[in-house]
């Protein structure tokens, strides 16, 4: 649902209160680009569907995915509700593939991986940052961030009638694995290039190696 935000956004000038819902359509490139990396359960969860953008790629894929979200965008739902007051993930569903609203991202990272045991989210690289985020991402499985080696194309806010910018923001995807143990991995691939395979870096390494 949530992906790069308007010029004034990126900038950070334009409050939260003028982005509603933050509603940002995820280009189908990203998602396709997921799918060559990850192998997901045939049914899967997308809370924040809004208009589909990511529900018809794993569609096409042959994925049932439950589609839900906060509000009716005209998109065909299996039901309509809060995703953060929901608690219990659909029948069946094991996995969360998602784009948040960027505002809500580390409560709708929590609260997914309360509910099933394999969460995917595209969000910003800058979620790495952070003291506070320091349990989602060391202690609740984060496994794999699949980084974009070239920016993703840029996606206004819907209803955005404001000049065009060129995307300014790098995006990964981040994959937690309730189960998981260890450092998670970085993975480098592309939108652009189904054919050259993803490079895996070892986060923990990185991290030793620029260590005092």
């Amino acid at each position: 649902m949530t992906i790069a935000l308007d010029h004034c956004c990126q900038s950070g000038r334009h409050p939260h209160s003028e982005r509603g819902l933050d509603l940002y359509e995820t280009p189908a490139a990203a998602t396709e680009a997921l799918l060559r990396v990850e192998r997901l359960p045939h049914l899967v969860w997308e809370p924040a569907a809004g208009r589909g953008a990511i529900v018809r790629v794993l569609q096409a894929h042959g994925h049932n995915v439950v589609a839900s979200d906060i509000i009716d965008h005209g998109f065909p739902l299996q039901f309509v509700g809060n995703f953060l007051t929901t608690t219990t993930a659909p029948n069946g569903c094991t996995a969360i593939v998602t784009n948040s609203p960027y505002k809500f991202a580390e409560p709708f990272v929590a609260h997914a991986l309360a509910l099933v045991p394999t969460v995917v989210m595209l969000l910003r690289l800058a979620f790495l940052e952070s003291e506070r985020r320091t349990k989602i991402l060391e202690r609740s499985g984060l496994a794999r961030v699949h980084v974009f080696r070239k920016r993703l194309p840029m996606m206004h806010r819907a209803g955005w009638a404001g000049p065009r910018a060129s995307s300014a923001i790098p995006f990964a995807w981040f994959v937690w694995q309730r189960d998981h143990t260890g450092p998670a991995t970085l993975h480098r691939i592309s939108a652009e290039q189904p054919d050259r395979p993803a490079r895996s870096l070892d986060l923990l390494a990185l991290d030793s190696e620029h260590s005092p």
